[in-house]
């Protein structure tokens, strides 16, 4: 059986490592091997990993005698990788019965494949059901998976659901220090740089926890700031040396071309219904034309213009906007936004189109 290293990164969520742990070890199909990082937590971790490491010898734990931070975590657990298979998952994620056999099985098929991914499942606190069964497999080269994600300007992985190959994740190395928020982003670029990327079909793959203390919604909150953690992950993986990506300047006008549609489109949101701690619809403005100067000659950008002229002239202007705005709003919404969120989920790839 393919023996698969399961990295749990941990800080103060001792009260999601056991079950988290629990669903790696009930993996069948495949050796598991678990590497608990406890970041020098100030909850009960550590007796929870004690308590753990009695339970079963296939987990092993390493505790920091000081907080060194979620990269320099990952990092420490990808040095010591052992067997064919590499997964991060955080310690308030898990992964869904058979997601590693299901996952494995592809790569052990398809050896040009170096990392696989699927359908995370969000929840809170209670798990959904999760689908078992695979109905398909997709398997995209390299450079065209690139081009698809660069198309779409979006993340195509979460992060519990990707199953790397050990040995191309010790060849690309560690994630980058620079990128705290995206590094995984750019981690899944230069490993489509090296080899094909694979999707397992019709199962769901991990659970994703959604909840207010997650370092997606506390440190790293905010769509500007998420806009440009992507820009900026692009950016290192096209820059990287020795990273095998045919016409990389193309590429990368076309991931800023998506980055700025995103952002205008965030933009005109925000004129008519304002978000609290958001930026302002001019910052959204000024960061897509930093990213694509060609932005400001299209209809999508005057209309923003014209937007916050409106509302400037005063509460009877920007409540006509409103008005006009509910129905555009309405129909990215329930068309756009759902007919992209069943393509990601079937397909595995957000859509690659836009409009304002």
């Amino acid at each position: 059986m393919a023996t698969v290293q399961v990295l749990v990164p941990c800080y103060n969520y001792a009260r999601y490592l056991e079950q988290c742990v629990q669903s790696v070890l009930d993996q069948e199909g495949v050796d598991v091997d678990v590497l608990v990082i406890d970041d020098c937590s100030s909850d009960n971790t550590p007796e929870v990993c004690a308590a753990l490491m009695r339970r079963d010898p296939r987990i092993r734990v390493i505790r920091h005698a000081t907080n060194k931070g979620h990269i320099a975590t990952y990092n420490e657990g990808i040095a010591q990788i052992r067997g064919d298979y590499f997964v991060l998952l955080s310690a308030d994620d898990l992964l869904t019965p058979g997601a590693l056999s299901r996952a494995t099985a592809l790569m052990e098929a398809n050896p040009h494949v170096g990392m696989t991914y699927g359908q995370p499942i969000s929840f809170t606190d209670v798990l959904p059901p999760a689908r078992t069964g695979a109905s398909s497999t997709s398997i995209w080269s390299g450079d065209k998976w690139i081009r698809h994600v660069c198309r779409s300007g979006k993340n195509f992985v979460v992060c519990p659901e990707a199953v790397v190959r050990a040995d191309v994740q010790r060849r690309i190395g560690g994630y980058s220090a620079d990128l705290p928020h995206s590094a995984d982003m750019e981690m899944w670029l230069r490993i489509a740089a090296i080899s094909d990327i694979g999707r397992v079909h019709g199962a769901d793959q991990a659970y994703y926890r959604v909840h207010v203390l997650s370092m997606q919604r506390t440190i790293h909150a905010g769509v500007l700031f998420d806009l440009d953690g992507r820009h900026k992950a692009f950016e290192a993986a096209f820059a990287k040396e020795g990273a095998a990506l045919p016409d990389r300047d193309e590429l990368s006008a076309l991931a800023r071309r998506s980055l700025a549609i995103l952002a205008l489109r965030h933009a005109r949101r925000l004129c008519d219904f304002p978000a609290e701690n958001d930026a302002s619809p001019a910052k959204y403005r000024e960061f897509a034309a930093s990213l694509w100067p060609g932005i400001v000659a299209t209809s999508g950008y005057r209309a923003l213009v014209a937007d916050e002229r409106r509302h400037e002239r005063g509460p009877l202007q920007a409540a006509l906007a409103r008005q006009s705005a509910r129905l555009r709003l309405f129909a990215e919404r329930e068309i756009f936004h759902r007919f992209d969120w069943h393509w990601a989920r079937y397909t595995g790839i957000h859509v690659p189109r836009f409009y304002f």
